[in-house]
């Protein structure tokens, strides 16, 4: 494999693996016992974000040149050893596990690649949706159905602005936000990086998130929402990054195309 470019034979080969730690992800929810405990960050964690891991960083290191895997659920991994990482795998195996524990369909795979602290190929999976979406620089982004793959563009809507949000991270700066918009707006609650997606495929024109995500979070479903037209960018109006000292993100906007103007209500945001 190249390391100056990726195509969608490497996306379609991480969508395998996906696949798989959904099926995984699925035969835990149908049990009544998720395993459920609770990490050292307060956040909870299931018998399927685990199983799902497994499987992931287990297959992964076979589709690149020993490309190194960070998964939310690996072990800390210190920032003197990644700093040297030129290109990575960046994984969360079961995003959305509110969701899943509240038995709501919600939950996605992420498989990001990312170079030079930006991801280049991104794989979303929402297993119990039958939902899937993937995309790799240069390539486009792409619906996966079955075997076909749809074109996706995050066009804008005729309507009023419509805006995605979190159902399970609602918090005061959003509010702030949402209360300073003037113009007709009809708002979507849902969760994890499905999100992402809606605005990558057309059905939202905005998604802001003014509260705490992980890196792990966002890279899949930002190269997708990138190669779909869309834009991926924190308050200060530069892309995210990653793989930086700290894993924690920024607060960011996602917007589709035309990107919506969110600055003009930049006194109801927090300091970049």
């Amino acid at each position: 494999m190249s390391h100056s470019a990726v195509d969608l034979a490497l996306a379609e080969a991480a969508l395998v693996i996906a696949r798989e730690a959904g099926r995984a992800i699925m035969t835990i929810y149908r049990e009544e016992d998720l395993g459920v405990t609770v990490k050292g960050d307060d956040s909870p964690l299931t018998r399927a974000d685990l199983a799902a891991h497994r499987i992931i960083v287990d297959r992964l290191p076979a589709l690149g040149e020993g490309w190194p895997v960070l998964s939310e659920e690996s072990r800390a991994i210190d920032f003197d050893v990644r700093k040297g990482w030129r290109r990575y795998w960046l994984v969360d195996p079961l995003d959305g596990t509110k969701e899943f524990i509240n038995r709501r369909d919600e939950f996605t795979v992420n498989i990001a690649l990312v170079e030079n602290g930006r991801p280049i190929l991104g794989v979303v999976t929402a297993p119990a949706l039958g939902r899937e979406w993937l995309a790799a620089e240069g390539c486009g982004a792409f619906a996966a159905e079955g075997e076909r793959r749809r074109p996706i563009r995050a066009h804008g809507g005729d309507g009023p602005l419509r805006i995605v949000a979190s159902k399970s991270h609602v918090t005061p700066e959003l509010e702030r936000f949402l209360a300073a918009v003037t113009e007709p707006t009809a708002l979507v609650n849902i969760g994890s990086s499905l999100k992402f997606c809606l605005v990558a495929e057309g059905g939202a024109d905005l998604y802001p998130r003014l509260g705490p995500t992980m890196e792990w979070d966002t890279a899949a479903a930002q190269a997708i929402v990138t190669e779909a037209g869309g834009r991926v960018e924190t308050l200060a109006g530069t892309p995210l990054a990653y793989n930086k000292e700290s894993l924690l993100n920024p607060y960011f906007m996602v917007t589709g195309l035309p990107p919506y103007d969110w600055r003009r209500y930049a006194d109801a945001l927090p300091d970049a």
